[in-house]
């Protein structure tokens, strides 16, 4: 299973979070940290990657296009990089889950 954190996102959740999701990165290490939501969508289809986000229009675009790449929609609202280290931490199984599951294209947490 891997992770691109999108733009939204702190990139310092990639290595707080290594040890969970080792093949995490985030779209400012790939180029992308100005990139448009369709080029980074491109981007996750063309490298297996699932799409980690706050931004709901990546949920729209997965109803335009389809899927891959699966999205995990972040619903917190304002908080911090630890409360979404938190709950990346808590739902790791359920992402796992996710990521095995042929059919499901969006997943959120809370």
């Amino acid at each position: 299973m891997r992770l691109l954190f999108d733009h939204n996102l702190s990139p310092r959740l990639v290595s707080r979070l290594a040890d969970v999701y080792p093949d995490a990165s985030h779209t400012s290490l790939v180029g992308l940290d100005r990139a448009t939501d369709l080029a980074v969508w491109s981007y996750a289809r063309l490298h297996d990657l699932m799409i980690v986000t706050k931004d709901s229009d990546f949920s729209d675009i997965s109803v335009l296009r389809g899927f891959p790449p699966k999205v995990v929609l972040l619903r917190l609202g304002n908080c911090t990089t630890g409360d979404m280290e938190a709950v990346m931490r808590r739902g790791h199984g359920t992402i796992l889950e996710f990521a095995n599951d042929q059919a499901a294209a969006i997943l959120e947490l809370i």
